[in-house]
């Protein structure tokens, strides 16, 4: 097992242990939601400028100056994008994980209702959408701890797992432990099955996130339409599920309420979500599920 922050080339190595996933699936595939709309960078907020983050375009706007353009984007996301990607899950009975901020769900408490309401699981994705690498120590303690007491109160509970805006800080394992009550973090890139890093001479669990099965490529120009998502999604999808036969992994697919949210990429969600729900060999699971289910079947020892 290594230290956190210590770098690992060598992971599980040529034999990874098997997943054992319940009902002997071959692959484990996990949903996640990028809650963030209402708690990016934002002049109203304080911060002096507008995120133009994951948008359609580059902002032009000149520091210091609201970009209106890029506020009704985040806005479209929350407004529109989120209740067009609840649908296609309710409608299809399929669970999905939040990565949560905060105080986005504050600024949208229907939609925490309808979170709550369908039971998907929260994994913390800060108070604000930010960079914790830019923040203190004390300033991401601060913010962690505001976090935890916000989504009590929007959602009705708290978050099981972590994962910041694209990086942790040095700080950021040593202060979620250090907070208490998260099962797992997700601030890794690094694999495709959970592994545990030593933090302060203790096991903590990692998930491992994905940016390739990840709608953020409309936003950098990878993507085109529904079609093209559907198709990336669904190559990956197809390989990890016949080297499941052997060895089975997790997949992980990111979504942005203001990027697949829109009618001609939400199509293509919905196409991939039917073509996985076809494959009883699979198990479309919460992000929670995997992280109890690694911790019952591969415990700190065995790993």
């Amino acid at each position: 097992m290594a230290k956190s922050l210590e770098r690992d080339f060598i992971g599980y190595g040529e034999h990874p242990p098997r997943a054992d996933w319940p009902g002997g699936a071959k692959l484990a595939l996990n949903f996640v939601l990028n809650y963030e709309e209402g708690s990016e960078y934002a002049v109203d907020l304080g911060d002096g400028r507008t995120d133009a983050g994951l948008t359609e375009v580059s902002s032009g706007v000149p520091a210091g100056d609201r970009d209106l353009a890029s506020e009704s984007m985040f806005e479209y996301g929350s407004r529109v994008g989120f209740w067009r990607i609840h649908r296609l899950f309710r409608s299809r009975g399929l669970p999905m994980t939040v990565y949560a901020c905060a105080l986005a769900l504050e600024r949208n408490p229907e939609a925490a209702r309808a979170i709550a309401a369908a039971d998907y699981d929260i994994c913390c994705h800060g108070w604000r959408w930010v960079e914790h690498y830019l923040l203190t120590e004390d300033e991401e303690r601060a913010h962690i701890a505001r976090a935890v007491t916000s989504l009590r109160q929007t959602v009705g509970k708290a978050p099981d797992g972590w994962y910041c805006r694209f990086g942790p800080s040095v700080n950021t394992r040593r202060l979620v432990a250090e907070h208490g009550g998260f099962l797992y973090d997700s601030d890794s890139y690094a694999d495709e099955l959970p592994f545990y890093v030593e933090q302060d001479g203790a096991p903590r669990l990692v998930l491992p996130y994905t940016l390739t099965n990840n709608d953020l490529k409309w936003a950098t120009g990878n993507l085109s339409d529904g079609e093209s998502f559907f198709r990336a999604l669904k190559e990956s999808f197809d390989m990890l599920l016949e080297e499941g036969e052997t060895a089975p992994k997790m997949m992980s697919v990111g979504l942005h309420m203001r990027l697949v949210g829109h009618p001609g990429r939400a199509s293509g969600l919905a196409k991939f979500l039917d073509y996985a729900a076809s494959k009883p060999e699979v198990w479309i699971c919460k992000r929670v599920e995997i992280a109890r289910h690694w911790l019952a079947t591969h415990p700190p020892v065995a790993a």
